[in-house]
């Protein structure tokens, strides 16, 4: 008999002032309880209403627990020190092996701890051969190995990204004969991110897969004013803190080895971004929260002067998991979809081959495979340039435009 029913007829009995002592005996033996346990509900019902078990505080763990864990390769011993170390009240060893477990079995992931190892013996060769110089025959005639600190050298050509000609922007690939094209979304990131360098504040663009956010940051950013740095930090896949740390240790260009500890390696970065500087963070969507909150860290840091750019195709749900840094943001700024008649301007902008293509035809291609999908125009460009080099003759009719949008088309 479970616990409900039985305080239930119980109190019904009590109600009615009949209950004994053999009635409880017998719940008891109904239960398979002790009798002191069923006198011990009796009581919780009468005095808080409580027919259930008293629920019990669920043990769960913070994000930034999670970061530690996934930097530690999923050793929960090395998260039980860590805690012990920041104090406070710590559950036991085996309550957090159990709450991981918990975690894990319900979808959590965890980074594989030979990926995490590998990782950090890779980590160790880069800075032991930044460490090492070929020496030469030293006094004596001996020859031996030196190890002497190597600068990086910071390129200026990279540090402040610029326009070249024909309209092209570094880091930015395009078909021959193509040129970028300044659309609606790209005057709107500009704007958005413009407003973000004067306030030295932070901007979010977002939007699906392949609609130029990417390189509308990077024309928008292509003159910056005087006095301005524009850093591109790339994001490593299923990012740690530590490497997300080292990313934007390199992607600054300091000199000498990346530092052996967090704060000083901190103290390095924020000190290199004491000048005006726009940080871009692409592909943000893949950040989890310790990650974010190091890039909050940076952005807070009273000795920082950070414009913070974070594009990607759903960069505004990762924000959204961190709404710290989320209330920080300035603009958000979405790259939606070329409207039909837009598409049909940008595409005979973007390369003189679509002007030999009907506006009827070019209407015809976006409603059945680009929908305004700048990416998949750009396919389409190449893919039509190779076929009127390989085939002679050739028409541009929607049947060879239909074999190529077959081509570009993904399998249903």
């Amino acid at each position: 008999m479970s616990r409900p029913v039985l305080v239930g007829r119980l109190l019904e009995l009590d109600a009615a002032g009949v209950l004994t002592s053999a009635h409880v005996r017998a719940g008891a033996r109904a239960g398979g309880v002790d009798v002191r346990t069923v006198w011990r509900w009796l009581e919780a019902a009468r005095t808080e209403g409580r027919v259930e078990r008293r629920p019990r505080a669920r043990l769960e763990l913070s994000d930034r627990a999670w970061g530690v864990l996934a930097q530690a390769g999923g050793n929960v011993s090395v998260l039980h020190r860590h805690l012990k170390d920041a104090g406070g009240q710590v559950p036991s060893l085996a309550s957090l092996h159990r709450v991981v477990r918990r975690d894990v079995e319900a979808g959590r992931v965890l980074p594989d701890r030979a990926v995490v190892r590998r990782e950090r013996e890779e980590q160790h060769t880069r800075e032991a051969l930044a460490d090492l110089a070929l020496a030469g025959p030293r006094e004596g005639g001996a020859a031996k190995a030196a190890a002497r600190r190597l600068p990086r050298p910071v390129p200026a050509a990279s540090a402040v990204l610029s326009s070249g000609e024909g309209g092209a922007v570094a880091g930015v690939v395009l078909p021959a004969g193509a040129r970028l094209v300044g659309t609606s979304s790209v005057r709107a990131v500009a704007e958005a991110v413009g407003q973000a360098m004067a306030a030295e504040g932070a901007v979010c663009v977002f939007g699906d897969p392949g609609r130029g956010k990417t390189v509308a940051v990077r024309m928008a950013l292509g003159e910056v004013p005087a006095g301005w740095r524009v850093t591109w930090v790339p994001v490593p896949v299923r990012p740690s803190v530590a490497g997300m740390r080292r990313a934007v240790f390199d992607a600054l260009a300091l000199p000498g080895r990346f530092p052996h500890t967090s704060a000083l390696a901190d103290a390095v970065v924020a000190g290199a971004l004491g000048e005006a500087r726009v940080l871009v963070i692409d592909e943000a969507q893949r950040l989890p929260v310790p990650c974010l909150e190091y890039l909050q860290s940076l952005w807070d840091h009273p000795g920082t002067r950070i414009t913070l750019v974070l594009c990607g195709a759903g960069s505004e749900r990762a924000l959204s998991r961190l709404p710290q840094l989320a209330s920080r943001i300035g603009a958000w700024q979405e790259v939606p979809r070329l409207a039909a008649a837009e598409a049909t301007a940008a595409v005979t902008a973007f390369h003189p081959l679509w002007r030999t293509v009907p506006a009827e035809d070019l209407g015809w291609i976006d409603q059945l495979c680009a929908h305004g999908t700048f990416r998949t125009w750009a396919a389409l460009t190449t893919h039509l340039q190779n076929a009127l080099l390989t085939t002679a003759d050739a028409a541009v009719d929607r049947a060879l435009l239909g074999r190529l949008l077959r081509r570009v088309a993904p399998p249903l």
